[in-house]
């Protein structure tokens, strides 16, 4: 078995934690966006707000194809976070939700800190 397939592996394991950190970051900012707009703390309503900006994250992974190292700034971070921004901002628009441009500045800038962010720390981990 390829050992970047297997989640056991120490690159699986890296790959799976980059996803699931990924997620967190995505729903971690729709959540504090949801609650900055007094929007109501339901799961279907994080889901209403989160999946354009999963499915984004999910685009940047393939293009960037993140896998190879997923705690990379460069392709993988920038990639994802870009596409994060901008295949959300489209789904959103198609759905009906909004996309004022205020909310794609805060939206690039909160995704940024918090994809980027994450990628930047774990790099100072691991070169120590």
């Amino acid at each position: 078995m390829n050992s970047v397939a297997d989640p056991t592996s120490r690159a699986g394991r890296m790959i799976v934690a980059a996803v699931v950190l990924d997620v967190v970051a995505v729903l971690v900012f729709c959540a504090v966006g949801r609650r900055s707009h007094a929007e109501a703390a339901t799961l279907a309503g994080l889901a209403q707000t989160a999946w354009p900006f999963l499915a984004g994250a999910a685009v940047g992974w393939v293009a960037a194809r993140a896998w190879r190292n997923p705690i990379a700034l460069l392709p993988a971070g920038v990639s994802i976070w870009v596409a994060t921004v901008a295949v959300g901002m489209v789904l959103r628009a198609v759905s009906g939700q909004t996309v004022a441009p205020s909310f794609i500045v805060v939206a690039s800038i909160a995704t940024a800190v918090l994809l980027l962010g994450w990628r930047a720390v774990a790099a100072l981990l691991v070169r120590r």
